[in-house]
């Protein structure tokens, strides 16, 4: 999926007014996965990716590395930091950042491996997992 469609995807499904949004909804989103979830996955996720978009995520990544100190099974959080780190780097409310991290969760559905999309699931708690598309989130409940 290249760059301008996954941020239109995002755009329609959270109702977001521009461009910009999108993008900022999509970065808050995947730069706080990136802190979630282990750094090879992150990877993986970014490889996926456009690079306009995996760049951040990476560099986020990066910063979390077991080289800096920090577990390599990533940071371990619940929806509501969650929620508060997207609603912080999006510059949104957290009902608004849920509401944009669960649209860019069914863009990544359709632009990420089923596999790939199944290790996301596998590695995120089960409150921020409820975020997910219905299939996946229900796959583990």
């Amino acid at each position: 999926m290249q760059h301008d469609e996954l941020l239109g995807l995002v755009q329609a499904r959270a109702a977001l007014p521009d461009r910009g949004r999108a993008e900022r909804a999509v970065r808050a989103t995947l730069e706080t996965v990136a802190e979630r979830v282990p750094a090879g996955l992150a990877q993986h996720l970014a490889a996926q990716l456009p690079h306009e978009i995996a760049e951040p995520m990476l560099r986020v990544s990066e910063e979390h590395s077991p080289a800096e100190g920090r577990p390599s099974g990533g940071e371990r959080f619940d929806l509501t930091i969650f929620a508060g780190r997207v609603a912080w780097r999006g510059g949104v409310s957290e009902e608004a950042a849920l509401q944009e991290a669960t649209a860019v969760f069914e863009v990544l559905d359709a632009a990420l491996s089923p596999e790939l999309m199944e290790k996301l699931s596998h590695s995120l708690p089960h409150d921020i997992r409820e975020l997910l598309p219905l299939a996946r989130a229900e796959e583990f409940t």
